[in-house]
């Protein structure tokens, strides 16, 4: 399959100019959207949106299910009376790398006030509607509280140094210490609350331009998260609640040892035996939470890199059959269509592109990859059909701008005026124009892009541990200029948004 025809913009909101040190669902989120209308731009692609781990990557996290309370809007919040509005205006306002710490210092406390209150005085319509957002979805939601709470109690230990009880999910002491913590879950529940009604409230104002929003999928979930320490049988863990083996990928172009993610493997045969019903679940909560989903690291569903837990980097790992073609089977059966496009990047083997084809999948390709041996050159756009979506880079790359300036070599430098012609400064405009006149369906550019900024703007760097994840841009970026040229060029590409299906019929009191 391949999506209808569309451009857009990469950009996770941790990086808009909201208050208190951190991109959010607020006033700046709406603006963007704004922006992307006045662009014509039918896509805002985001990272994953889950609460934060280790690195505070948005791939590491403590859920598959819930929210990043970091970017729920204290402002909405205030808009609707559940916390004082000069606390909020006694927020960071200038706009500078997210310190993370610092955010979380800041907001945390806020958002438990605004979830206090919320419990103490919230009027019967909202009541009723954190009743409801409850009760269909307490199959996930009150694990999670109950992990959040107790990670807190026991200051960010793993779970599986928690006492051995409740390691090991004892029934007498579960019962024990959601008797003891009864507030502390119930305001956890109502900052996840918060979280969905303004993630769906922007999705709707979203929905109404034309706009579609463009999930990101991590294949594994973190070790130290409630989805592990509530399904331990579904992971390779030893008798101790150990990881036995991890996740990761071999040396390649990013890193000479691997990248060890440290990831807990899936027991994929318990998977099968159980129907893959966490696997729908999943699946079916990412769709409604998103119209597109990129499936991060797709080979791993055909063949995973299996290290051993005792060793300190990924080079000693070897390929496992992953649950190919099994689980999206399966998938489709519970859930119908799947709006999933592949992330198939990096050391990819014909098997990888055959599941990908027959499960009728889009792939990626992305730009920067493109211009090195006649291998590379799939990721060049005379190799393109409609069945595949184009980035000029991700968000493990540098900006196009940076790229070009340090790191493409002479020879890449020799293919890049072959194919696009003389650049000079121009090059990320001459990178946005390629993506764009491809056949691929969609097209989509890095914010940073757009904005033709350096290396500084860079938002990851894949293997390093401290300094990712922080880029943030300044609201007067939101130039009328700016969308202008991505509205031209969208309409003389045949981009142009086309309305989502029954947008606008839905609103959300966030």
């Amino acid at each position: 399959m391949s999506f209808p025809r569309a451009s857009g913009i990469l950009l996770h909101p941790t990086s808009l100019p909201s208050r208190g040190g951190i991109g959010d669902f607020g006033p700046s989120a709406y603006q963007f959207a704004d922006f992307l209308a006045s662009a014509r731009q039918g896509l805002w692609q985001v990272l994953p949106l889950g609460p934060l781990g280790y690195g505070n990557s948005p791939y590491s996290s403590t859920s598959a299910f819930a929210g990043n309370p970091l970017l729920i809007s204290l402002e909405r919040l205030a808009d609707h009376g559940w916390i004082d509005r000069s606390l909020v205006s006694a927020l960071d306002v200038a706009v500078e790398p997210v310190d993370y710490p610092r955010a979380f210092h800041q907001k945390s406390p806020l958002l438990f006030e605004a979830a206090h209150n919320f419990m103490l005085s919230a009027p019967p319509n909202a009541r009723a509607r954190y009743e409801t957002f409850c009760r269909q979805n307490q199959w996930w939601l009150d694990d999670f509280v109950l992990f959040d709470g107790l990670r807190s109690r026991f200051k960010l230990e793993s779970w599986n140094r928690w006492p051995r009880e409740l390691t090991h999910r004892d029934a007498a002491a579960m019962e024990k210490v959601n008797s003891e913590m009864r507030d502390d879950l119930d305001t956890r529940r109502v900052v996840q609350f918060f979280f969905f009604e303004q993630w769906r409230a922007l999705r709707s104002y979203c929905a109404q331009r034309s706009i579609r929003v463009v999930g990101d999928i991590a294949i594994f979930v973190n070790f130290d998260s409630a989805d592990v320490w509530t399904h331990p049988e579904l992971f390779h863990l030893n008798s101790e609640l150990d990881p036995e083996v991890v996740a990761g990928v071999p040396p390649d172009f990013f890193s000479k040892d691997g990248q060890r993610w440290g990831n807990p493997l899936y027991r994929w045969d318990v998977m099968k035996e159980r129907g893959y019903a966490w696997w729908i679940d999943r699946m079916r909560w990412v769709t409604q939470n998103f119209d597109y989903i990129r499936l991060d690291h797709f080979r791993g569903y055909s063949q995973f890199w299996e290290i051993p837990a005792n060793e300190p980097t990924a080079i000693h790992g070897h390929w496992v059959d992953g649950p190919k073609d099994d689980l999206f089977v399966k998938l489709r059966e519970a859930l119908g269509g799947l709006p999933f496009f592949a992330e198939d990047l990096g050391y990819i083997t014909p098997d990888v592109h055959a599941l990908r084809e027959r499960l009728k999948i889009p792939g990626m390709a992305v730009l920067q990859f493109g211009f090195g041996d006649v291998g590379a050159h799939t990721h060049l756009p005379h190799t393109f059909t409609a069945d595949k979506v184009v980035y000029t880079g991700t968000h493990d790359n540098d900006t196009s701008l940076g790229w070009w300036k340090s790191a493409a070599t002479e020879f890449e430098r020799e293919q890049i005026e072959a194919y696009l012609g003389h650049v000079a400064d121009d090059f990320n405009w001459a990178m946005i124009r390629a993506a764009s006149t491809s056949v691929a369906s969609l097209s989509v550019v890095p914010f940073q892009d757009a904005l033709g900024l350096g290396s500084e703007a860079r938002m990851n760097v894949p293997s390093q541990e401290k300094g990712n994840w922080r880029w943030r841009f300044d609201a007067e970026s939101l130039h009328p200029e700016l969308a202008k040229k991505l509205s031209t060029l969208a309409e003389v590409c045949d981009r142009l948004p086309q309305p989502l299906p029954g947008s606008g019929q839905e609103e959300w009191a966030a």
